[in-house]
């Protein structure tokens, strides 16, 4: 009997080892605009989102979660584990969208260890090689460019409804809408790689702007809600929910759910969620958990977030709420002690790991402090500058700009400006954020897009990467229907030496729209070079000769009164 004893314990153990010894999956699922109080597990009075609800319960809880308070630096941090202004992506357009290539992304971290990597949706650091997520270390990507359907950069024509959008370098039709195609993607990659450890980015548009949904979702809030598009809204998370579980149902399906990390977060505060939008229906004005400001506000809403994380053979279950300040830099550290990756020496983050705390609630606090800025959104008109739109956190002071003081275990909604109370603490918090600045403004440089580099050629430029000093190129596909008089440079890098076609369109080719102008012009490096347009013309085409190095790409277009705008998109090819 005792041996009978002894065997069955010494089996269970080597099982239980051996299955601590695989290599944990990893499905990271982040939703664009959805606030912190955008789910009824976390109050919302009016949404419903039952499958949400359930990962809440039954997930590790990080109830002090903070991003950046809108899209591309709270995506460069998360890949990165550095802050967005040190990694060159820390603005949504305007050339400053685009990681620098010396960062190294978590997918590259988890390909290197053997892991099978996806992409599916949005990655907003970069459309153009070496920016793209193919070139960051993803093997399998699904994508639109830009940072939301109908922006700019994306498929001429997409409306989030049986869309066109690229899957490992080459465009595709999809049939359906934009959210139920990002889940079954991500659902067939799974399937294909469910043998295999892998490691899935899910990073929707939904529910970003434009809010556009199938009825049957908004219709259950058409009653509830009155400010301009707060059903549809709503709808578009009603619909995330849904397809989150579907995803769930399918991990349990293959068998493999119980050794996947699973994480939901979100990439900024709520977009349309916090109320006063327009009016409100007995009484009800949008739910942001008792705090103010929403996304592009360094207000506690604006980047204060959910995470949940759920996984059961590592001990993460249990509906379990942790308090202490939390990142999206830390995320990327994390993950790498949870699964085993190596990090690189060269590359300092400035993320900590929480995979004690996960662990143990009693756990110090891992993070002491954190700097978050907005340097810029899709309308910025404000150069980078200390100070401007910033926020030290520390426990629960929040110092806003280096003046403004709050302590938000008293005061979420941050009405009491106590500075002059607390000098002490304010001039220890402008220490922090002087450190801080010091350390990641010389990063701020531009980033460069390749020319003539063989993994794109051609290369297609689009405005919204113009490196503007002030203000913002045309953003989406209605700004460019407005022929928008303004133009700017392209930051480039010449790969090779040799001639090189620029194919200048003020629309996509596959618009086939021509051109609203009589002269065209071209500068780059030292040369400029200037053409009439024949009539009628859809673009209008130069070679030059280039030596390679980094140099800028500008566009001209000129009316038949002068006035002058850019070539919203360029194609340059590589011939010689």
């Amino acid at each position: 009997m005792k041996l009978y004893i002894f065997t069955s314990l010494f089996l269970s153990m080597v099982f239980i080892n051996f299955s601590f010894a695989e290599k944990p999956n990893v499905i990271l699922v982040m939703t664009d605009d959805q606030g912190y109080g955008d789910l009824s597990c976390h109050g919302n009075p009016v949404l419903k989102t039952p499958n949400l609800d359930r990962l809440h319960s039954e997930s590790i809880r990080l109830t002090n979660y903070h991003v950046s308070p809108f899209c591309t630096p709270t995506r460069a941090a998360l890949m990165t584990g550095r802050y967005p202004a040190r990694t060159g992506a820390y603005r949504t357009s305007s050339g400053r969208s685009n990681l620098h290539h010396d960062e190294i992304t978590m997918a590259t971290y988890f390909a290197n260890a053997g892991y099978k990597t996806g992409l599916i949706a949005k990655w907003h650091l970069g459309d153009n090689a070496p920016c793209r997520p193919q070139d960051r270390g993803f093997q399998d990507v699904v994508w639109h460019k830009g940072g939301g359907v109908g922006q700019a950069p994306d498929f001429w024509g997409n409306s989030q409804f049986n869309d066109t959008y690229e899957r490992n370098g080459k465009y595709e039709k999809f049939t359906g809408y934009a959210t139920d195609v990002w889940f079954n993607e991500s659902i067939a990659f799974i399937e294909k790689n469910q043998k295999n450890p892998f490691f899935l980015y899910l990073a929707t548009n939904a529910p970003h702007s434009p809010y556009i949904v199938p009825e049957k979702w908004a219709d259950p809030y058409r009653k509830k809600v009155s400010w301009k598009h707060g059903a549809e809204f709503y709808g578009m998370i009603a619909n995330l929910d849904h397809n989150i579980g579907l995803l769930r149902k399918k991990l349990n399906e293959l068998g493999v759910a119980e050794n996947t990390i699973f994480i939901f977060t979100t990439d900024n505060g709520t977009a349309k969620g916090n109320g006063g939008h327009g009016g409100d229906v007995d009484g009800y004005r949008g739910f942001n958990a008792g705090m103010r400001g929403q996304k592009s506000t360094i207000f506690e809403g604006g980047h204060r977030v959910p995470f949940f994380i759920h996984w059961p053979d590592g001990g993460l279950t249990g509906g379990q709420d942790r308090n202490n300040l939390t990142a999206h830099l830390d995320v990327l550290p994390t993950l790498a002690e949870l699964c085993g990756l190596k990090l690189s020496a060269k590359r300092k983050l400035d993320g900590k790991s929480f995979t004690n705390y996960l662990r143990n609630p009693k756990e110090k606090p891992h993070r002491k402090h954190l700097v978050i800025q907005m340097h810029g959104g899709a309308r910025f008109v404000k150069k980078e500058s200390p100070w401007f739109m910033s926020c030290v956190l520390e426990g629960d002071w929040r110092l806003l700009e280096g003046e403004k003081l709050y302590d938000v275990s008293n005061d979420l909604m941050q009405h009491q400006d106590i500075a002059k109370k607390h000098p002490q603490v304010v001039e220890r918090l402008r220490g922090l954020y002087e450190k801080f600045w010091e350390s990641v403004s010389m990063r701020m440089t531009p980033v460069c897009l390749d020319l003539g580099n063989p993994a794109e050629n051609p290369t297609l430029l689009c405005s919204q990467d113009w490196r503007l000093p002030t203000g913002n190129p045309p953003w989406n596909f209605g700004e460019i229907n407005q022929y928008k008089k303004i133009t700017g440079p392209w930051h480039v890098n010449v790969k090779e030496s040799g001639k090189y076609r620029f194919t200048l369109r003020q629309f996509p080719k596959v618009a086939k729209k021509p051109l609203r102008a009589v002269r065209a012009k071209i500068q780059i490096a030292d040369k400029e070079i200037s053409k009439p347009i024949p009539p009628g013309a859809n673009d209008i085409e130069f070679e030059l000769s280039l030596k390679p190095g980094k140099t800028t790409l500008t566009t001209f277009f000129y009316t038949k009164d002068n006035q002058v705008g850019g070539a919203y998109f360029t194609e340059v090819k590589y011939l010689k």
